[in-house]
């Protein structure tokens, strides 16, 4: 231990002290003033030759070390040019003449540094500079470490003991056949540190669990998206403004969902790691790339067309704007519901944000970066929610204003029809907003748990002296997150829950299946005039079509009943508007238009539901 005090004072004088040195006769004759020039400013000035590397003379050194001076320059790491000198130029000291070379710490810490961008240029770090050939510091063989300009009493020793490193379950790239580029691949400013490809923090049971719990909800909002999708085709026209932002709102959460059943099918490590590390970057095309693209593009383009929906609706009730007044925008809502989110994915991929989540498996932003995720994830999210709730505060506010006003319009003894109807309709909306708003909320609530405690469970790996217990994220908590995520995809489909969906699948079943009784020559030998009036056109023209607004009793096993004895054309047309249905006194009479003003409110009362301004999908 005298021996090491004294190295280690010797080593933290000054310049002048090393030039008294120099000038104290040298019994053995060796020890000679350093001329390297790159050697020639660090914090001792005596060298002695031959190295460990059998260089003769400084010159045959110094040619060799000046390889490094481009490392030197860009400063890729602080203690590689004390470490170069200290290996090429070892220190001379006439008070000890055994060789003092640099200990392994500080070796580590320049390759560190420095050999990320050596492999980019195709350079390996020298073999014969392997860290694991230098003495450990405070073991037998004494070593020299770089000197700093901070001194304090606190004893090295425990300082080294204590400062993060890349300790298991964690994973240095320089002990893998990963090449160990510098971009985002640092754990807690560790560099050439990564995390695991597989959450570390769970058990095998709460992994396995977590793939299941993803795959059944992820499959629950395909199918319910998927439905909502497939009713919108069967009946377009039944989808007017103000309610259509719900069918984009579906179709965005349907690919939401696409994305995590790939992930499901190709699994974990396909999609999320590099190896045996987990992704922290991804650019071209690539698996972890589509899922991105379909899970954060389209949810975030999911909240947007929420934002919309909460638009249109105040439109109808706040401002009385009637369904062609808000379709005559159509153009201007996809144009903000596609762009914003188009903006926020190019700025994700042209930062390398893109990383692989641990847990789930996919691939998403922020998951090892708590800036990404306040940037691209939480911001926008936060924005999105508050603008939806503040035009939903205003739809809620108008709705009563209009039951107020059609309540004193009737009096005591009026019909209640309406204002049942616009009861109805009011908790349409509500049940349907109070779902969706729930639901961001609690994703919104995960993600700031994640931004704050993510540090605290890195820390809990890589510094294990600080945190001797080690943190880990509550797993009710992320599973309960991926819940949210894909139940506002499920809840989309609430709206369209009603008996006119039922009719539509209904008609579109005896559509596909169900075959008329009669052949189509039979059909053709009844073609037919009968008193006068025109040939029937076709077998389909037989059939009456009612529209989804007709009441039951009215279209319910309807059949138009023909024989070869006596072919009949149908004398029956029913025509159907948006403002009413067929019914007995309309058949043969002309048609009536709506008259319907779009700025008053207008609740239709053959309809089984409530249609407010338009509102009534």
């Amino acid at each position: 231990m005298a021996h090491l005090l004294a190295v280690s004072v010797m080593l933290l004088v000054s310049s002048t002290t090393c030039s008294v040195i120099s000038s104290s006769p040298d019994q053995d004759g060796k020890c000679e003033q350093i001329t390297i020039p790159m050697c020639l400013d660090i914090k001792y000035n005596m060298t002695k030759m031959p190295n460990e590397f059998n260089h003769e003379s400084q010159e045959q050194a110094g040619l060799e070390v000046h390889q490094f001076w481009p490392l030197v320059e860009i400063k890729c790491s602080p203690d590689l040019k004390f470490f170069l000198c200290s290996t090429y130029a070892p220190i001379c000291l006439s008070e000890y003449s055994e060789p003092l070379p640099p200990c392994r710490d500080m070796c580590r810490r320049a390759r560190e540094g420095c050999e990320p961008i050596m492999t980019r240029y195709g350079l390996q770090w020298p073999e014969r500079m392997k860290c694991d050939r230098f003495p450990e510091q405070g073991g037998e063989l004494l070593c020299m470490d770089h000197p700093t300009d901070n001194t304090s009493s606190t004893p090295r020793p425990m300082e080294t003991q204590c400062r993060c490193h890349c300790q298991k379950p964690l994973i240095s790239l320089l002990e893998t056949e990963i090449s160990p580029l510098p971009f985002n691949r640092n754990v807690l400013g560790v560099p050439n540190c990564a995390f695991p490809c597989k959450e570390t923090f769970f058990s095998p049971e709460e992994k396995e669990f977590a793939l299941i719990w993803i795959s059944l909800w992820s499959g629950l909002c395909a199918a319910s998206t998927l439905m909502t999708l497939i009713t919108f085709f069967i009946e377009t026209e039944r989808f007017k403004y103000p309610d259509r932002p719900i069918v984009f709102v579906s179709a965005c959460q349907f690919l939401v969902s696409v994305g995590y059943l790939i992930r499901v099918a190709v699994g974990h490590e396909r999609v999320a790691c590099e190896g045996a590390i987990i992704r922290y970057t991804s650019s071209g095309p690539s698996l972890c790339t589509l899922v991105f693209l379909l899970v954060y593009f389209f949810g975030m383009a999911s909240s947007s067309w929420w934002v919309i929906l909460s638009l249109t609706w105040f439109l109808a009730t706040g401002l009385k704007w009637g369904k062609e007044a808000i379709a005559s925008y159509d153009r201007c809502f996809h144009v903000a519901a596609w762009i914003i989110p188009t903006l926020q994915t190019l700025g994700v991929l042209l930062s390398g944000a893109v990383d692989g989540d641990p847990v789930s498996g996919i691939c998403y932003v922020g998951n090892m970066n708590t800036v990404n995720l306040q940037t691209f994830v939480l911001g926008p999210l936060i924005i999105y929610l508050i603008l939806g709730i503040s035009f939903l505060m205003a739809v809620f506010v108008s709705l009563f204003r209009i039951r107020n006003v059609i309540e004193k319009r009737g009096g005591p003894g009026a019909d209640s029809s309406k204002t049942d109807k616009l009861k109805k309709l009011t908790i349409r909306i509500g049940i349907f907003s109070v779902l969706y708003t729930v639901s961001a909320t609690i994703v919104i609530g995960c993600h700031l748990y994640e931004n704050a405690f993510h540090n605290e469970w890195l820390k809990s790996l890589a510094c294990g002296c600080f945190y001797p217990i080690k943190a880990k994220p509550l797993y009710s908590v992320l599973m309960l997150k991926y819940l949210m995520a894909l139940a506002v995809g499920i809840t989309s489909g609430i709206w369209i829950w009603s008996g006119k969906t039922l009719d539509s699948w209904r008609r579109l079943w005896k559509r596909l299946f169900c075959r008329p009784d009669l052949s189509e020559a039979e059909i053709v030998e009844n073609k037919a005039p009968i008193n006068g009036l025109e040939n029937c056109e076709s077998s389909a023209s037989r059939e009456v079509l009612f529209d989804e607004n007709s009441k039951p009793d009215l279209i319910e096993d309807f059949d138009i009943m023909m024989t070869n004895d006596e072919p009949v054309c149908d004398r029956i047309r029913l025509q159907t508007f948006d403002s009413g249905i067929a019914s007995p006194s309309r058949i043969g009479a002309s048609p009536e238009p709506p008259g319907i003003n779009p700025s008053t409110l207008a609740v239709d009362e053959a309809d089984d539901e409530s249609e407010i301004s338009g509102t009534g999908v």
